[in-house]
């Protein structure tokens, strides 16, 4: 069975389906995966209460291997191919941003752009051309806007509510209307971050977050 080659493909601009070939695969990747919460502190408690507030992208981390003489013959040089990947960082000029590429190999099909590329020459020609190179590159996972509504599995729709403070309405009795205790006006305050919530005019919008329940479930108000 032949080895299949890993690719990057280009998906979208002024080179788009343009496809510069792995000449060795990595011997290894990592994929990483990490979401972003807000911590908000309520006096009394022993810890903060936690928010979810959205989900990071995916980071694929390799190293690639370059080498002319082991190559030889069989494609462009070490120097046009580091050329090929640091262009890829460049803003295209019609998506006047990097362009979006696809990390082919096997069943990984890696939608991305290239976030960090990192070279080590460590061979030369007489002429100091790069005959060999070390890549380091992190591919940071790339969606539309579509895809990434599309892909959110929500269940039920967003409880957090928005209100109109009214004259001489304080947080507290906002607090104790929606969550049944005037104590976790401070849960609305940072969540707003309001510096001061006494001196809040009438008519102030304030966004009145989810508690959670005591299984980390989101309370329905």
């Amino acid at each position: 069975m032949a080895i299949e080659k890993a690719v990057i493909e280009i998906v979208a601009g002024a080179h788009a389906g343009d496809r510069i070939p792995v000449l060795f695969n990595p011997n290894e990747y990592s994929i990483e995966r990490s979401n972003s919460f807000k911590a908000t502190t309520i006096v009394g408690l022993s810890g903060p209460l936690l928010h979810f507030i959205n989900g990071e992208a995916d980071v694929l981390s390799m190293e690639l291997f370059l080498d002319d003489y082991t190559d030889r013959g069989t494609g462009p040089s070490v120097a046009q191919r580091l050329d090929a990947l640091a262009a890829l960082l460049e803003i295209d000029r019609e998506l006047h941003a990097p362009p979006p590429v696809c990390f082919l190999w096997g069943t990984l099909n890696f939608k991305a752009v290239i976030e960090k590329l990192s070279r080590k020459i460590t061979l030369f020609r007489p002429d100091g051309t790069p005959a060999r190179a070390t890549l380091s590159v992190s591919f940071r996972e790339y969606k539309t806007l579509t895809e990434l509504i599309r892909d959110v599995p929500l269940q039920s729709s967003d409880k957090t509510k928005r209100r109109c403070l009214n004259a001489g309405e304080a947080l507290w009795a906002l607090a104790a209307a929606e969550y049944g205790d005037a104590a976790l006006w401070k849960v609305i305050a940072e969540h707003n971050d309001l510096d001061d919530p006494r001196e809040l005019p009438p008519g102030t919008w304030v966004t009145v977050p989810p508690l959670e329940d005591r299984d980390g479930t989101r309370a329905a108000f």
